[in-house]
Protein backbone atom coordinates (compact mmCIF):
# COMPACT_ATOMS: atom_id res chain seq x y z
CA UNK A 1 0.00 0.00 0.00
CA UNK A 2 1.39 3.27 -1.02
CA UNK A 3 1.48 5.82 2.20
CA UNK A 4 1.25 9.66 2.10
CA UNK A 5 1.80 10.86 5.32
CA UNK A 6 -0.35 14.34 6.26
CA UNK A 7 1.83 15.74 8.73
CA UNK A 8 0.74 19.12 10.31
CA UNK A 9 0.49 21.10 13.53
CA UNK A 10 -2.87 22.71 14.41
CA UNK A 11 -3.98 24.83 17.52
CA UNK A 12 -7.71 25.82 16.49
CA UNK A 13 -8.97 23.03 14.52
CA UNK A 14 -8.32 24.87 10.92
CA UNK A 15 -5.28 23.01 9.89
CA UNK A 16 -6.84 19.84 11.15
CA UNK A 17 -9.76 20.00 9.23
CA UNK A 18 -7.76 20.92 6.02
CA UNK A 19 -5.59 17.59 6.99
CA UNK A 20 -8.49 15.69 7.24
CA UNK A 21 -10.02 17.22 3.51
CA UNK A 22 -6.22 16.19 2.49
CA UNK A 23 -6.92 12.64 3.60
CA UNK A 24 -10.10 12.13 1.70
CA UNK A 25 -7.84 13.31 -1.58
CA UNK A 26 -5.50 10.82 -1.04
CA UNK A 27 -7.72 8.20 -0.17
CA UNK A 28 -9.88 8.74 -3.18
CA UNK A 29 -7.40 7.01 -5.60
CA UNK A 30 -7.22 2.96 -5.27
CA UNK A 31 -4.29 1.69 -3.36
CA UNK A 32 -3.07 4.61 -1.61
CA UNK A 33 -3.90 5.00 2.16
CA UNK A 34 -3.61 8.73 4.27
CA UNK A 35 -1.40 8.57 7.44
CA UNK A 36 -2.42 11.68 9.69
CA UNK A 37 -0.16 12.46 12.48
CA UNK A 38 0.69 15.96 14.41
CA UNK A 39 3.21 17.16 16.22
CA UNK A 40 3.23 17.64 20.21
CA UNK A 41 2.97 21.62 21.30
CA UNK A 42 6.53 23.25 22.34
CA UNK A 43 6.58 24.88 26.33
CA UNK A 44 7.30 28.95 26.03
CA UNK A 45 8.48 28.58 29.82
CA UNK A 46 11.11 25.09 29.92
CA UNK A 47 11.58 21.93 28.36
CA UNK A 48 8.74 19.52 28.98
CA UNK A 49 7.66 16.32 28.04
CA UNK A 50 4.53 15.48 25.44
CA UNK A 51 2.05 12.63 26.77
CA UNK A 52 2.98 9.97 24.30
CA UNK A 53 -0.17 9.87 22.87
CA UNK A 54 -2.84 12.70 22.55
CA UNK A 55 -5.54 13.28 24.13
CA UNK A 56 -7.61 13.69 20.59
CA UNK A 57 -6.83 13.99 17.14
CA UNK A 58 -3.67 12.55 14.95
CA UNK A 59 -1.20 10.73 16.81
CA UNK A 60 2.33 12.61 16.99
CA UNK A 61 4.52 11.77 14.15
CA UNK A 62 7.85 9.73 14.68
CA UNK A 63 10.73 9.72 12.56
CA UNK A 64 9.41 6.49 11.56
CA UNK A 65 6.66 7.94 10.16
CA UNK A 66 8.82 9.80 7.62
CA UNK A 67 11.30 7.38 6.31
CA UNK A 68 8.58 4.67 5.35
CA UNK A 69 5.92 7.34 4.10
CA UNK A 70 5.72 7.18 -0.04
CA UNK A 71 5.15 11.12 -0.10
CA UNK A 72 4.33 14.03 2.58
CA UNK A 73 1.99 17.00 2.55
CA UNK A 74 2.87 19.30 5.68
CA UNK A 75 0.46 21.70 7.10
CA UNK A 76 0.62 24.50 9.88
CA UNK A 77 -0.91 27.57 10.59
CA UNK A 78 0.58 30.85 10.13
CA UNK A 79 2.18 32.64 12.20
CA UNK A 80 3.65 36.13 11.27
CA UNK A 81 4.30 34.68 8.05
CA UNK A 82 6.45 31.44 9.03
CA UNK A 83 5.42 27.99 9.77
CA UNK A 84 4.74 27.40 13.45
CA UNK A 85 7.00 26.83 16.25
CA UNK A 86 6.03 23.24 16.92
CA UNK A 87 6.23 21.93 13.32
CA UNK A 88 9.77 23.61 12.74
CA UNK A 89 10.73 22.04 16.29
CA UNK A 90 9.97 18.69 14.48
CA UNK A 91 11.91 19.20 11.40
CA UNK A 92 14.73 20.60 12.63
CA UNK A 93 15.04 16.86 14.60
CA UNK A 94 15.26 15.23 10.99
CA UNK A 95 18.62 15.59 10.17
CA UNK A 96 19.05 11.61 10.99
CA UNK A 97 16.65 11.07 7.68
CA UNK A 98 18.36 14.00 5.94
CA UNK A 99 21.90 12.04 6.39
CA UNK A 100 19.65 8.80 5.40
CA UNK A 101 18.25 10.31 2.24
CA UNK A 102 14.78 8.64 3.02
CA UNK A 103 12.66 11.13 1.42
CA UNK A 104 14.75 12.17 -1.27
CA UNK A 105 12.54 11.63 -4.86
CA UNK A 106 9.15 11.43 -2.87
CA UNK A 107 6.77 14.22 -3.63
CA UNK A 108 5.75 16.64 -1.05
CA UNK A 109 2.57 19.63 -0.44
CA UNK A 110 1.85 22.23 1.94
CA UNK A 111 -0.71 23.75 3.38
CA UNK A 112 -1.64 26.64 5.98
CA UNK A 113 -4.31 28.16 7.54
CA UNK A 114 -4.13 32.15 8.78
CA UNK A 115 -6.41 34.28 10.48
CA UNK A 116 -6.50 37.15 7.93
CA UNK A 117 -6.63 37.68 4.16
CA UNK A 118 -2.86 39.11 3.87
CA UNK A 119 -1.83 37.29 6.90
CA UNK A 120 0.92 35.51 5.05
CA UNK A 121 0.03 32.58 3.80
CA UNK A 122 1.67 32.25 0.61
CA UNK A 123 5.18 32.90 2.55
CA UNK A 124 4.05 30.33 5.27
CA UNK A 125 3.72 28.16 2.64
CA UNK A 126 6.99 28.81 0.90
CA UNK A 127 8.64 28.40 4.49
CA UNK A 128 7.91 25.11 4.74
CA UNK A 129 9.07 23.91 1.19
CA UNK A 130 12.46 24.75 1.93
CA UNK A 131 13.19 22.43 4.40
CA UNK A 132 11.56 19.90 1.77
CA UNK A 133 13.84 20.81 -0.75
CA UNK A 134 16.85 20.37 1.14
CA UNK A 135 15.56 16.28 1.66
CA UNK A 136 15.26 16.31 -1.73
CA UNK A 137 11.34 16.07 -2.15
CA UNK A 138 9.54 16.82 -5.54
CA UNK A 139 7.24 19.69 -4.50
CA UNK A 140 4.07 19.34 -6.22
CA UNK A 141 1.79 22.87 -6.03
CA UNK A 142 -1.40 23.10 -7.46
CA UNK A 143 -2.03 23.94 -10.74
CA UNK A 144 -4.71 26.56 -12.82
CA UNK A 145 -6.40 23.52 -13.92
CA UNK A 146 -7.95 23.73 -10.63
CA UNK A 147 -11.65 25.62 -11.03
CA UNK A 148 -11.40 26.31 -7.49
CA UNK A 149 -8.17 27.93 -7.25
CA UNK A 150 -9.50 30.29 -10.31
CA UNK A 151 -13.14 30.76 -8.40
CA UNK A 152 -11.87 31.29 -5.00
CA UNK A 153 -12.60 34.48 -2.69
CA UNK A 154 -11.39 32.69 0.23
CA UNK A 155 -8.45 30.69 0.71
CA UNK A 156 -6.05 28.98 -2.26
CA UNK A 157 -2.65 29.59 -4.12
CA UNK A 158 -0.80 27.82 -6.27
CA UNK A 159 1.86 26.75 -3.93
CA UNK A 160 -0.89 25.04 -2.11
CA UNK A 161 -4.59 25.42 -0.25
CA UNK A 162 -5.24 27.53 2.15
CA UNK A 163 -7.63 28.81 4.54
CA UNK A 164 -8.63 32.28 5.67
CA UNK A 165 -10.61 31.95 8.77
CA UNK A 166 -11.21 35.23 9.27
CA UNK A 167 -14.42 35.12 11.21
CA UNK A 168 -15.09 31.38 10.54
CA UNK A 169 -13.55 28.44 11.67
CA UNK A 170 -15.06 25.71 8.64
CA UNK A 171 -13.90 25.39 5.43
CA UNK A 172 -14.89 27.21 2.40
CA UNK A 173 -16.41 24.55 -0.59
CA UNK A 174 -13.41 26.18 -2.63
CA UNK A 175 -10.69 25.57 0.17
CA UNK A 176 -11.66 21.89 0.45
CA UNK A 177 -11.87 21.12 -3.21
CA UNK A 178 -8.02 22.97 -3.33
CA UNK A 179 -7.25 20.05 -0.31
CA UNK A 180 -8.53 17.44 -1.65
CA UNK A 181 -7.03 18.01 -5.02
CA UNK A 182 -4.04 18.09 -3.32
CA UNK A 183 -4.51 15.27 -1.53
CA UNK A 184 -5.73 13.31 -4.70
CA UNK A 185 -2.57 15.13 -6.84
CA UNK A 186 0.59 13.53 -3.69
CA UNK A 187 -1.24 10.15 -4.08
CA UNK A 188 -1.62 9.80 -7.40
CA UNK A 189 2.03 11.12 -8.39
CA UNK A 190 3.54 8.98 -5.23
CA UNK A 191 1.85 5.99 -6.93
CA UNK A 192 3.58 6.78 -10.50
CA UNK A 193 6.67 7.00 -8.92
CA UNK A 194 6.69 3.99 -6.73
CA UNK A 195 5.14 1.58 -9.51
CA UNK A 196 8.12 3.36 -11.79
CA UNK A 197 11.00 2.62 -9.39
Amino acid sequence: MTKILILYFSRNGATASMANQIAHGVESVDGVEAVLRTVPDVSTVCEKTAESIPAHGALYVTLADLKSCDGLALGSPTHFGNMAAPLKYFIDSTTETWFSGALSGKPAGVFTSTGSMHGGQESTLLSMMLPLLHHGMLILGLPYSEHALRETATGGTPYGPSHVSTDRVSLSDHEKKLCRALGARLAKTALQLKQSS
